[in-house]
């Protein structure tokens, strides 16, 4: 989770170091297409292989709520701070635990529905709406929070269908083929620079998934999760000694709450497997 925290920090940076360059379904078409190279040992197969009507339709619904979220996420990466980009994106589990609840009929507790509501004010501490002002970039994140959170739900209903690779594989597809024609009505050529600087997003990216996949089988989710914090330190830090960005304090300790809530919330569904396995 160490490896994953920080591959994912190099994805913020280097698409930070992009900045506005690039319109965002541009920028995020190249982040998918470069990526897919790595992906064609798992993807080619599984095409060969097929899917029946069903998979199909979860494939095309994940990779629509994907396109809209990577490019609210590009837009929001060159307007606002690292930091609050990765403190706004703690609400990612947030969006997965109420909409598992509202469309996939799971059960919340009266602790679960607590924890979701310090997370929310969390988000509040991080967003300090009516003491300044909500730029787009903030609302930019919101939505990309939302929408990934939606995506991961349909990828929940994915992972008891197909591989957890040809998942992520396939989602790539989709979401590259899905960005093409909107990357393509405000083309403006990539140098070579920013070309390189896309192949190291992409590889961030995989590096990031590996090591997570890898860290969610060697331990409970319960011991991983925490880990993530971390990730808000680096960002922090990648913001300020790179970006010249300043240090917030209170994105810090709204990350933090956040990351808490998100904490017991595991903590409480892996406590209620073991008692239903008991």
């Amino acid at each position: 989770m160490l490896t994953a925290g920080l591959s994912f920090v190099g994805v913020n940076g280097t698409v930070r170091w992009l900045g506005q360059a690039l319109p965002a379904p541009e920028a995020a078409f190249l982040r998918f297409a470069i990526g897919l190279v790595f992906l064609l040992p798992v993807l080619a197969p599984a095409l060969r292989r097929g899917f029946p009507a069903p998979v199909w339709q979860l494939f095309l619904l994940r990779g629509a709520l994907h396109v809209v979220a990577v490019i609210l996420w590009f837009y929001a990466m060159a307007r606002i701070t690292v930091a609050e980009v990765t403190a706004i994106g703690f609400l990612n589990p947030i969006v997965v635990t109420v909409g598992a609840t509202l469309l996939l009929g799971e059960r919340i507790s009266w602790r679960r529905g607590m924890a979701i509501a310090v997370a929310l004010a969390g988000a509040l501490v991080v967003l300090r709406p009516g003491l300044r002002v909500l730029e787009p970039g903030h609302l930019a994140q919101l939505g990309a929070s939302v929408a990934f959170g939606s995506s991961y739900l349909v990828a929940k209903r994915l992972a008891g269908l197909v591989p957890a690779s040809v998942v992520v594989a396939m989602m790539s597809l989709v979401v590259t083929l899905g960005l093409a024609p909107i990357a393509a009505l405000d083309w403006v050529p990539p140098s070579l620079l920013q070309c390189v600087v896309l192949s190291a997003t992409a590889l961030f990216a995989t590096a990031g998934h590996y090591a997570m996949t890898r860290a969610f089988v060697a331990a409970p989710l319960t011991v991983t999760q925490p880990v993530v914090f971390l990730q808000l330190i680096w960002a922090s830090l990648l913001g300020a000694l790179v970006f010249a960005e300043p240090v917030d304090p209170w994105v810090i300790l709204g990350g933090g709450v956040m990351i808490g809530a998100i904490c017991y919330i595991t903590w409480r569904e892996a406590v209620q497997r073991r008692a239903q396995a008991t």
